[in-house]
């Protein structure tokens, strides 16, 4: 058990490490039951994967993003639902810095609590006295089952009118609720991290809070340091989540293929396609994680310095992280190809890696709309999607 004064952004990735082979047992267990396991939950909490970015002023890491990345990558190697879970799960650090200070330390008196989210705006939060009236039901609700806090992602209702920004779109604020007061309706069948227990949930008149809401667009960040400078640093540790699938899916080949025999009896190792396939996943992972490394040390650079960022480098720090699922996805699709018809069991880690990255590939965040907005970003146009 990691002792909470001596963590840092190192000692959380050495632990992490150290949890491979119980994430790595408790794989058919998570795919079967469609959530992760509560003894490694905890596990994780100890390690203090969902404390990363909680702020030094609460006792907490504030880990740097590339750490991050590495953290939720070495998860994601041995089991991609439990990555998954840890980028969603550890939210928290981020999003309290919307909140006043001592709410936020309110809400969280013990750092390793979990967050689960839902940023589509599908239910509605009706304008009281002292806060609002949350009703809706929200999808990919990650780690859901297993979290302290579930926020819903809701539009302003009041006197019966739905409220708008000035551009004219609907003002809508992520709204902290007690998992307790939430009901899980079970809809996480699906391809792929299945595991992630990514379930819809519902709220019935609940009431919140005004100063446990925030909007991503229109609040402020109340707290200082890099690591909340910008907004949406809270998406970028999950470009972890395809960089390890990819990792995984390449170790998984040359395991397979090395004491794999061709129906001529030779060993498939030495057939030249095979080879290819693996150098040019390798490539193709190395090539992304080398940009997306080379953006976020860039971004991370600069936010320390106190400056804003760039138009550029807001379009490439989202060009980076859709990249990073494009690439890793091709690159798991050539070494499913190349396990050959090991592949295609249900039982084959290849099978699930392959599942894994089509569904992380589905994310808006990776949507290919990323990549037309950001090359206009870089063309000098002024993008029409939040987000960038």
């Amino acid at each position: 058990m990691v002792i909470a004064e001596l963590v840092t952004g190192t000692t959380i990735l050495e632990a992490t490490r150290a949890l491979g082979p119980q994430i790595r047992a408790a794989a058919d267990e998570i795919e079967r039951e469609r959530r992760l396991p509560l003894p490694l939950v905890q596990a994780m909490k100890d390690a203090g994967v969902f404390r990363m970015p909680m702020p030094r002023a609460w006792g907490g890491p504030e880990v740097d993003p590339l750490t991050q990345i590495r953290i939720v990558e070495e998860l994601s190697k041995a089991d991609p639902s439990v990555g998954w879970c840890a980028m969603i799960g550890s939210d928290a650090g981020f999003f309290t810095a919307f909140l006043e200070d001592a709410v936020g330390r309110a809400l969280y008196p013990n750092l390793d609590m979990v967050t689960a989210t839902s940023v589509r705006p599908s239910g509605q939060a009706v304008v009281v006295d002292g806060g609002y009236r949350v009703t809706g039901r929200w999808p990919f609700a990650s780690g859901c089952q297993h979290a302290d806090y579930i926020v819903g992602h809701s539009v302003v209702i009041e006197n019966g009118e739905v409220q708008t920004l000035p551009n004219g779109a609907p003002d809508a604020r992520l709204c902290y609720m007690p998992s307790d007061r939430c009901q899980i309706v079970d809809t996480w069948t699906t391809t792929g991290l299945r595991g992630s227990g990514s379930h819809d949930f519902a709220a019935e008149d609940v009431f919140v809070p005004a100063e446990h809401t925030f909007s991503l667009f229109t609040s402020p960040i109340l707290r200082e340091g890099p690591l909340y400078a910008l907004k949406t640093m809270f998406i970028i540790n999950g470009a972890g989540v395809p960089l390890g699938i990819a990792r995984a899916a390449i170790d998984t080949v040359v395991e397979l293929i090395s004491a794999k025999l061709t129906i001529f009896g030779s060993n498939s190792r030495n057939e030249a396609w095979i080879q290819t396939a693996v150098a040019q996943a390798e490539t193709l992972v190395g090539g992304t994680r080398g940009f997306l490394f080379d953006v976020t040390g860039d971004i991370w650079e600069t936010l320390q310095r106190g400056d804003s960022l760039s138009f550029r480098q807001r379009a490439l720090y989202r060009l980076a992280l859709a990249d990073v699922s494009q690439k890793c996805t091709e690159a798991v699709n050539l070494l499913y190809q190349a396990g050959g018809g090991s592949s295609v069991y249900a039982t084959s880690r290849l099978d699930r890696l392959m599942r894994d990255a089509l569904t992380v590939n589905q994310h808006m965040m990776h949507s290919p709309a990323v990549y037309e907005v950001a090359g206009g970003m870089l063309l000098g146009v002024e993008p029409n999607q939040p987000f960038y």
